[in-house]
């Protein structure tokens, strides 16, 4: 059995959310691996970020937004709105803040994403997709998409590819 890992850097806006579709750097990523018959995981490693399969829409919004993705924050917005304020949300506790405080020496403010940690919860971290043939098998419209949830600052964020087959 063959293994192959690859890792994607992807930067975030740092103002909304981000949606990066890596279709295509996963698909190099198969090519690469040379495996034909197998799978292929894709994750993130950060709490306030996804892995999504959505289909491709082809329409954009003025920041290039697609509007399947335009349509699906409004409807999280609607039930996990953007943490905006201290105590809109239990989490980040005085604990928690006082341990942001001393990793991030002084930068606290950037615990206010719980929204983002919500978000990810309940979107997951991983996909897995079959391969067959030496393909990425994601029918016809399907894309993969990394998603930062979280829009405190701009950063590299990193996605995690492990191909595994014959």
């Amino acid at each position: 059995m063959k293994v192959f890992s690859k890792t994607l850097h992807l930067e975030s806006n740092g103002k909304r959310t981000t949606y990066h579709n890596i279709s295509e750097q996963v698909r190099e990523a198969v090519i690469e691996s040379q495996v034909v018959d197998g799978i292929c995981v894709v994750v993130s490693t950060h709490t306030t970020c996804s892995v999504i399969f959505e289909e491709f829409s082809h329409d954009r919004n003025y920041y290039g937004d697609e509007y399947l993705q335009v349509d699906l924050n409004e409807i999280l917005e609607r039930i996990i709105p953007i943490c905006r304020t201290e105590n809109q949300y239990n989490h980040p506790g005085p604990e928690h803040v006082a341990f942001a405080e001393n990793l991030m020496h002084g930068g606290s403010k950037y615990t206010l994403n719980t929204d983002a940690h919500l978000k990810a919860s309940f979107f997951g971290c991983s996909e897995t997709f079959v391969i067959n043939d030496g393909t990425l098998d994601l029918g016809g419209l399907g894309s993969i998409y990394f998603v930062d949830w979280d829009h405190q600052r701009v950063r590299t964020r990193s996605c995690q590819i492990k191909i595994m087959g014959k």
